[in-house]
């Protein structure tokens, strides 16, 4: 049976450590809801109220545009090995960029990335759980090294190129940062 909390437990960190991916979900008032699966270990527990996670260069940037207006978010992680599980984070989201003070104080949590676009941080509202019993077993490989190495092929500053060529609008015209 699901359960709802008011923060993450040991056990629910311990299982979200384990993952490989999570999905992210974002709206605005108006438009497109958007959700993206988010991968490569760019996703952190600062405390059980409180998370953070590094959002890569993506052919769009529609969590950037979302947070923008409209603050909520919801994170989904599921198993698709051993134990059937997921969980849901709802919360109230800030987004930072590399020349804010606050992506200075997170960026040392994860890896070097090229393409590090911004630092996502929120605060846990509930905390949810369901069965997963229809998701099925999936086993993982390995991290697929398109993004990085293409990436790594452009350096910043043709990153940097990129994110203005391709990720300056949302899919429904509202502006990105």
């Amino acid at each position: 049976m699901g359960k709802r909390l008011k923060e993450l437990n040991p056990a629910l960190q311990n299982f979200i450590e384990d993952q490989k991916i999570f999905f992210v979900g974002t709206a605005r008032s108006q438009g497109s809801v958007n959700v993206s699966p988010k991968g490569m270990d760019t996703f952190r527990i600062i405390n059980n109220r409180s998370i953070v996670w590094l959002n890569l260069t993506g052919s769009g940037n529609e969590t950037a545009a979302h947070l923008l207006e409209n603050n909520r978010m919801t994170i989904m992680f599921c198993s698709f090995e051993e134990m059937p599980l997921i969980l849901r984070i709802y919360g109230n989201a800030k987004i930072y960029h590399e020349n804010d003070k606050e992506y200075g104080n997170f960026i040392s949590l994860f890896d070097d990335y090229v393409g590090a676009r911004q630092i996502i941080e929120m605060d846990i509202n509930l905390v949810q759980t369901s069965c997963g019993y229809a998701v099925p077993f999936m086993g993982f490989n390995e991290e697929r090294s398109q993004l990085k190495d293409s990436d790594i092929k452009k350096g910043r500053d043709g990153v940097k190129q990129y994110w203005k060529d391709n990720n300056t609008k949302s899919l429904d015209g509202y502006e990105t940062k």
